[in-house]
């Protein structure tokens, strides 16, 4: 893999850490959970092949640090913090952006917000369960989750976490282990630093966030919803599959689950690309 760009951005109450390679329209890629820009080395260096691609940690985590680290977090501000790199990186031209769990939430916002700036959002399984019919129950849910983490800590809150997140009736059990990529298995130590700043602020603020459904109608011909093929039914698929269900779009079904772009990152780059030339 060629070594990329580094640079940094200032922005309101925070500097973040991006990172480009390739040349062409640029494609903004923007991650989600407790990642940050290396959750996408695994697609990002095919995709430079057509792409200006661009990479970056969201505020708070790993190397963007906040002016104030125990500041809040808002979907609209990790949504201008993205506005802001499109404006750094493609100043004359609207950008093609993807976004993954709620990565993919900053990026529908970024659409509703700044329209004439995006040529099209892909949005990988954005958890906004306020979109679907039994709403409260995942209030109630994110509530626990909540409750948990500041009475028992990371790892108790994580645990009910992950168990709202399956399917009705699936097991918690551990499922058979996926053997990752060498570069995917060397991330897991600054996941698991990044986490509890997601569980703390980044869950509590993006999964109560609702969007303008109507803002999207209108915007519908440059959004692909995209859900993971092994997660059909699990809680962060269910919002793409209602919202494109409402929209009167396809749901792009991309390999793997929620994690897909990390377990299967070559089938996942050429679909994304397929996605973006459509």
């Amino acid at each position: 893999m060629n070594d990329p760009t580094i640079g940094s951005l200032r922005v309101n109450g925070a500097t973040l850490h991006y990172e480009v390679r390739g040349q062409g329209p640029l494609l903004l890629l923007i991650p989600g959970g407790a990642g940050g820009a290396a959750s996408f080395d695994g697609i990002a260096e095919g995709l430079a092949a057509e792409y200006t691609v661009a990479t970056y940690d969201p505020r708070g985590m790993s190397r963007s640090t906040l002016d104030d680290p125990e500041a809040e977090q808002s979907v609209a501000e990790h949504a201008d913090d993205a506005f802001r790199m499109v404006e750094l990186l493609s100043p004359d031209e609207p950008a093609r952006v993807f976004g993954s769990s709620s990565g993919a939430i900053a990026a529908l916002h970024l659409l509703t917000a700044r329209p004439e700036r995006v040529e099209r959002v892909v949005a990988h399984e954005p958890p906004v369960v306020e979109v679907l019919p039994d709403a409260p129950e995942h209030r109630a849910f994110l509530g626990r989750v909540q409750a948990t983490f500041h009475t028992e800590g990371l790892m108790p809150a994580m645990a009910v976490f992950s168990a709202g997140l399956k399917k009705d009736g699936e097991s918690i059990e551990p499922k058979a282990e996926i053997q990752l990529p060498p570069q995917a298995a060397a991330r897991v130590e600054q996941t698991m630093t990044n986490l509890p700043y997601f569980v703390g602020r980044i869950v509590p603020s993006f999964m109560s966030y609702a969007p303008d459904i109507h803002r999207l109608e209108a915007l519908a011909n440059r959004l692909v919803l995209a859900g993971g093929q092994d997660s059909r039914g699990e809680l962060p698929h269910r919002p793409a599959a209602f919202l494109a269900d409402r929209l009167g779009t396809e749901l792009l079904h991309f390999p793997g689950g929620h994690t897909g772009l990390t377990t299967h990152p070559d089938e996942f780059a050429e679909l994304l690309r397929k996605a973006f030339l459509a």
